[in-house]
């Protein structure tokens, strides 16, 4: 898979590369057990992101800055990146069921954990076992899809167990500061703990044995690396999460100081973010099969946009809720084309793909909302959505402007 001609011929037949996966291993288990993986993925993510509202609070309780607290968020999202492909070769030749099951135990008993951290390192430990639990099941998790439905259905098995994601992208928030607010923040890990037990029973009950396809290696990690597709995939990856997350970290205080959104409006917005994020989600799933290149390019020129023409319209609050929305559809499209795009590219080595994608983009969240950061700090909010417009733009261009077509 190293010359371009034969990557090329791989990622233009999805079809073949379903097939082959599922030439030992017939699909079983059916969407029941799809929708379990989709319930723990939505878990994972809520459990990542639902500390975000809570800082202030857990850093009074903890007695600890907030700068230092804020390593609750950093810390998983590190810990996914280098987790991911560790945990993939750890795996060798285990059943994949067995491998998740234990993977979303440790999801749950980190809630557990946080919920009762009596200091920051307690606390701290808790989200490095989140982190292993995060990467590992984010990098095997969308790839079991193949085998478990037939290969016509694959498209929106993925694209049910992404909506997942997105979900719990657009609960986090939210349901972490009510519960925080009504119970106090050791209760909202409790909800969460929850929730993971009832995805990890649900997990346990309906997904069936998933013998290994192969080995991963190191040497398979570094072979998926020289693939040109796969590259390019990364590439495209790290670009736009960088991008996406420079920006979109900081729309809370957008709305709050630029457009002159109330919290009840706010709140309003965001949530309307999420939903049409979960629509471009689905429409990604429909709209994959007829072409990847489209459906990505499109939806990364879209972030683009929105990013810069939030500023510009700052003072029309109907053109700022429709752009929001817009945003939240593009970027809704992205994790589902990212990573066929990637399971495409390494048809050979579909966990490795994974798991250097899972890296690719835990990393760039964590930098891209670093360096966000620092840029609004010190440019204002029209300088931090410009960086992450040109990232999102240059991250269109890696398909634009690729010989290697990816349907």
């Amino acid at each position: 898979m190293s010359n371009p001609s034969s990557a090329a011929s791989a990622v233009r037949q999805p079809e073949s590369i379903q097939a082959s996966v599922q030439g030992k291993h017939a699909p079983q288990g059916g969407w029941s057990a799809v929708a379990s993986v989709a319930l723990m993925s939505f878990v994972l993510v809520l459990s990542e992101f639902l500390p975000i509202g809570l800082l202030p609070t857990i850093a009074s309780s903890l007695d600890v800055s907030i700068g230092t607290v804020g390593l609750v968020v950093v810390v998983p999202g590190l810990m996914a990146a280098v987790t991911a492909p560790l945990v993939t070769i750890a795996s060798g030749r285990l059943d994949r069921r067995r491998v998740l099951i234990a993977l979303a135990l440790f999801i749950a008993v980190s809630n557990v954990m946080a919920a009762f951290a009596p200091n920051m390192a307690a606390m701290a430990a808790a989200r490095i076992l989140l982190g292993v639990g995060v990467g590992g099941f984010w990098a095997m998790g969308a790839g079991v899809a193949a085998r478990l439905v037939p290969a016509q259905a694959v498209h929106r098995a993925t694209s049910l167990i992404t909506a997942g994601i997105s979900a719990g992208t657009v609960v986090s928030l939210p349901l972490g500061a009510l519960v925080g607010h009504l119970a106090g923040w050791r209760m909202a890990f409790v909800v969460a703990a929850g929730a993971a037990l009832l995805a990890l029973t649900t997990l346990t009950l309906r997904l069936p044995a998933l013998p290994p396809t192969g080995t991963i290696r190191l040497a398979t990690l570094t072979a998926a690396l020289r693939n040109p597709a796969a590259r390019i995939a990364l590439l495209a990856t790290a670009l736009i999460f960088f991008g996406h997350f420079a920006a979109y970290t900081y729309v809370t205080p957008y709305l709050e100081e630029q457009a002159h959104f109330g919290s009840s409006a706010v709140t309003a917005v965001l949530l309307a973010y999420g939903l049409a994020g979960l629509a471009g989600n689905f429409a990604a799933g429909v709209l994959i099969g007829r072409s990847l290149r489209v459906v990505y390019v499109t939806a990364s020129l879209l972030v683009a946009a929105a990013a810069a023409l939030l500023n510009a319209l700052a003072g029309a609050a109907p053109a700022v809720v429709a752009l929001v929305m817009l945003w939240g559809a593009a970027f809704g499209a992205v994790p589902l084309a990212l990573q066929t795009w990637i399971l495409r590219a390494t048809p050979e080595a579909p966990e490795s793909g994974m798991a250097l994608l899972v890296s690719s983009c835990q990393i760039a969240l964590a930098a891209g909302s670093f360096i966000g950061g620092i840029v609004i700090d010190g440019y204002g909010t029209l300088a931090g959505f410009a960086v992450g417009g040109m990232l999102a733009l240059l991250s269109a261009a890696t398909q634009i402007r690729s010989r290697m077509p990816v349907g």
